[in-house]
């Protein structure tokens, strides 16, 4: 192109002949067939001579290359050009890229591995630990002899250890991808193409959590005619679940049986919960229905005294409305006097001994209220199974009819191994952004969090339980993915007479219920591989109690974005 320039020669014949030239410079480059036509087509022009064999030759040769090319695979040929092409539009910016990508995954994979190594440091250490200075370190847990303990320990050690290397040699995998990247052309690709997962089916590393340990228990024997009414007013039916099982724990300090509320005045317990489950669980009658205590007390009705456990914003959490309740039941309410000065915002760590302090009473009827703020042995509380002496596995759980419909559910949607994500927006975005860490993630965020207990995992489906709107569900599915695969999220679908799932609700007439929907979505998560929940939610926590309770809580389960801040906050109004 330089010599046509710089040539001001206007003998057409000698620019060709120079270029000519110049061709032959090159690096040996083989001419092509249209090359060769070209300098056909040159000699003939410049002779003149249109004879019958050049003729013949001219005519032939475009029919025998249009012959040849198709006869190839065409679609293949256009590919492998496309794709040359886009290797050579710029292949050392494409190297750098892929190089600088893998220098990354290694410097990360180098920094797990060094993680690795000091965890196995520190267990090698406790290992070598006498019996003494092995009971020191976590006096909470009372086995029998050192040997049990470093088994304990390294057992641990062991699953932690597995999951590590199942996630390197992920990363490994991502890595080659990045490193051929810039290579990769026809089948190059299926140099790395092994799934990695299907040599790891059926394995996880989230296992089952361990509750080691003696538990602290006390006896509910109650006196027959001394009644302990439960007022439980703040928040929804997670709040009041909590608060009905504070009440079975004081019930129990004070020798008392337990008075469930009204549907009148509170939730319509008897559609979500099993009453005559929790007598089986003591032998004896500790709880009784509203209904059932109206039978035994007749005409005479009455709450003898009234205690608040809490006094601030008001007295025992109950107002005008909720008092005109009680007393539309035909239930007289005495003075309320608040046990101390106690503010919902501000609970105070109370004791046994403040309990029995404040609330003993020789009075037949007692009313308490309100107990989902009471922060009373918190530790003995909140131990698997609860703080009371009994057969079953916790005491307040779903209903028999919610619990198998959980199940046909799970085995008509999900199957033994899933996530379950409990996924809080309607108005937890500004609940979240008041506290000192907020707690509403970005939706990108989210899901990258997501993706990672899913890798973890190893579970091919999530459970998603949320109020949240199809603008963000939407998003939020089309953001999870692993392995280039999405992660389904499966919510639970709308009523279809052709799925029998839900049989057991619609025959009872509970379907629809929003109480029992909700608690259906309990059971479903708590019956869960692993569970994702959201922090600050009393419908998380609940949940949390469940696995804890059925022995089904995992290693893995955590707060959705769990020790993390939103890498966007807006500001307050």
């Amino acid at each position: 192109m330089m010599d046509r320039e710089t040539t001001s020669s206007s003998d057409e014949e000698d620019d060709r002949e120079n270029l000519i030239e110049q061709n032959e410079r090159k690096q040996q480059l083989h001419r092509s067939t249209f090359e060769i036509a070209s300098e056909i087509k040159t000699k003939i022009s410049r002779n003149f001579n249109f004879n019958k064999r050049y003729c013949l030759f001219a005519i032939c040769l475009p029919l025998f290359l249009f012959l040849i090319f198709f006869s190839f695979d065409v679609r293949s040929l256009f590919t492998s050009v496309s794709t040359m092409k886009k290797i050579d539009s710029s292949p050392i910016d494409k190297m750098r890229e892929a190089e600088l990508k893998a220098l990354y995954l290694l410097k990360e994979q180098q920094f797990e591995l060094f993680h690795v190594w000091n965890r196995s440091l520190s267990d090698a250490r406790l290992s070598n630990l006498n019996d003494t200075e092995v009971l020191n370190v976590n006096s909470t847990v009372k086995l029998n002899s050192t040997v049990e303990i470093n088994n304990h320990v390294l057992k641990m050690t062991m699953e932690d250890f597995r999951s590590v290397v199942l996630k390197q040699i992920r990363l490994n995998k991502e890595i080659q991808q990045a490193l051929l990247s810039s290579h990769r052309v026809g089948n190059m690709s299926e140099l790395v193409n092994d799934n990695v997962d299907e040599r790891f089916v059926g394995y996880s590393g989230c296992k089952k959590v361990d509750h080691v340990g003696e538990k602290k228990r006390i006896e509910w024997k109650p006196k027959s005619n001394k009644y302990l009414f439960a007022i439980c007013l703040s928040g929804q039916m997670s709040n009041h679940l909590i608060c009905l099982e504070k009440h079975m724990f004081f019930a129990a300090l004070l020798n008392r049986v337990l008075v469930i509320p009204s549907s009148k005045v509170d939730y319509q317990y008897d559609r979500i919960l099993d009453i005559d489950h929790i007598n089986q669980c003591f032998g004896r009658k500790v709880v009784i229905s509203f209904e059932e205590f109206s039978q035994i007390k007749k005409k005479n009705m009455r709450i003898d005294r009234f205690i608040c456990y809490v006094s601030l914003p008001q007295p025992c959490y109950v107002d005008e409305e909720h008092a005109k309740r009680l007393k539309a039941l035909g239930v007289s309410i005495p003075k309320l006097e608040p046990a101390w000065v106690e503010d919902v915002k501000e609970p105070k760590n109370r004791t046994v001994k403040d309990v029995m302090e404040k609330f003993s009473s020789n009075d037949e009827v007692l009313a308490i209220g309100d107990l989902f703020y009471a922060d009373v042995e918190k530790e003995w509380i909140s131990q698997p199974g609860g703080p009371l002496s009994h057969k079953c596995k916790t005491l307040i759980e779903p209903s028999r009819l919610i619990m198998v419909t959980a199940q046909r559910f799970i085995q008509t949607f999900l199957g033994k191994n899933f996530i379950a994500l409990h996924f809080r927006r309607h108005g937890f975005l500004k609940f979240c952004n008041a506290k000192t860490q907020s707690c509403f993630f970005p939706i990108p965020q989210a899901a990258n969090c997501i993706t990672r207990v899913a890798e973890r995992a190893n579970t091919p489906v999530i459970y998603l339980s949320t109020d949240a709107a199809e603008s963000e569900t939407d998003l939020l599915q089309s953001l999870t993915m692993l392995n280039g695969r999405p992660i389904p999220l499966v919510k639970r679908p709308a009523r279809n007479s052709a799925e029998k799932w839900d049989a057991l609700l619609y025959r009872h007439n509970i379907e629809g219920d929003s109480q029992v929907e909700a608690m259906l979505d309990k059971t479903i998560c708590a019956m869960s591989s692993v569970f994702i929940g959201s922090s600050g939610s009393t419908f998380t926590e609940d949940i949390f109690r469940l696995r804890k309770d059925w022995q089904t809580a995992s290693v893995c389960d955590e707060y959705l974005c769990q020790d993390e801040q939103p890498n966007f906050i807006a500001e307050n109004e």
